[in-house]
């Protein structure tokens, strides 16, 4: 039995927390050598300069959301992915995370209705007198989060040392990837709320959710704590992990749906710091500091993520002749030609938390196509 193993080219369109996480799972694929190569318009080292992605900007701690505990789908991904990021722990890359949840309405819900109990570590119901006017309910629990902008940078170190190369491109139209993906390579298209736009894919599902949020250096803050709310209002304090720059934590937020400004309201920082102070008034001492504001576009997918494979025949058509050129004239040879491309995209606020887990399916998808393809 012949032990080679298969070869393949793959192309990530993306390089936000979902993409990279994809192309570090095929980096280390043990069955199949993927050729891997990372095309994205914003790359890790632009965390602090673009508004254009989210994954610079996210909470990136696991934090309790409504599709895991509809979605059994989701919910695979959410609990893979936090028990991996649990065990990256030690390596200081992720942040052990006290945490408490707050709720302003009495409840009689036991901790055996959460359907989150059994993924998260020592949960356990807050007694009346742990919980601070004007909340009535509570949790605590040990979660995790990460610092994006050295957790991001991580991956790409590592996908550069495994031979994976990245390349600064805005795509406007899937066919100008098409001599690069090639007749027999692979795409994935992680590229968040820009598949609304990329003329190809064109999900009209995609929306944005506007978050501010606002950087502090705050060495007593040790603690996660988190407010429930259904309204655009959200107030959460996460602590994160950090090498270079030790004591942070984001202060949030906002939960604006369909709200693409990307411009500072220094009335909502207002809001944002005295309900986050309210609950740590170690914000208002001498020690503590703000850093930077931030302001970025979650992207939220109606019906939830789209982790699916499609073949799309290239070029591209269209009945109103409004595709643009893409520069490369087709000849008999070379002209109509299928792309495989596994969409990964619509995650909202939840990239990080479902990272790992919707990666190994993605790579799960790719596979199979390679296994198709070396057995016919």
């Amino acid at each position: 039995m012949s032990t080679t193993k298969a070869e393949q080219s793959l192309i990530v369109l993306g390089a936000g927390v979902v993409g990279l996480t994809i192309a570090y799972l095929a980096a280390l694929a043990d069955d199949v050598s993927f050729d891997i190569k990372v095309i994205a318009r914003d790359l890790p080292e632009d965390t602090d300069f673009s508004q254009a992605w989210s994954s610079p900007y996210g909470g990136a701690n696991w934090s309790p959301m409504e599709l895991g505990g509809e979605n059994e789908r989701v919910r695979k991904w959410e609990e893979k992915t936090f028990n991996k990021l649990w065990d990256m722990i030690p390596t200081g890359l992720v942040k052990l995370l006290p945490t408490r949840l707050y709720t302003a309405q009495s409840r009689d819900d036991k901790v055996s209705d959460l359907w989150w109990k059994d993924l998260v570590r020592n949960i356990r119901v807050l007694p009346p007198s742990d919980i601070p006017e004007p909340f009535k309910a509570g949790v605590a629990f040990d979660t995790v989060s990460v610092n994006p902008s050295e957790y991001l940078p991580w991956l790409q170190s590592e996908l550069i040392s495994r031979g994976v190369t990245f390349e600064r491109r805005n795509v406007a139209s899937l066919d100008e990837l098409r001599s690069l993906v090639g007749p027999d390579g692979m795409l994935v298209n992680a590229s968040a709320l820009g598949s609304r736009s990329i003329i190809g894919v064109q999900d009209t599902k995609l929306y944005p959710i506007r978050g501010q949020t606002i950087l502090v250096h705050a060495p007593g803050l040790q603690e996660c704590l988190l407010v429930y709310s259904a309204t655009e209002e959200a107030t959460y304090i996460i602590p994160r992990p950090g090498k270079g720059q030790p004591d942070t934590a984001i202060l949030g937020g906002t939960f604006q749906p369909g709200n693409w400004d990307t411009s500072l309201d220094m009335q909502i920082a207002r809001g944002i710091f005295d309900r986050c102070a309210a609950l740590a008034p170690c914000l208002k001492s001498a020690e503590s500091r703000i850093l930077k504001y931030y302001v970025g576009l979650r992207p939220e997918r109606k019906g939830g993520p789209r982790v699916e494979l499609e073949q799309i025949a290239l070029p591209l058509q269209s009945t109103d002749g409004l595709i643009p050129w893409n520069g490369s004239p087709t000849s008999d040879r070379d002209g109509e030609q299928s792309m495989l491309v596994v969409h990964a995209y619509g995650f909202g606020p939840g990239g990080f938390q479902r990272s790992w887990g919707a990666a190994e399916e993605v790579l799960e998808l790719v596979k199979a196509q390679v296994a198709l393809k070396h057995n016919t």
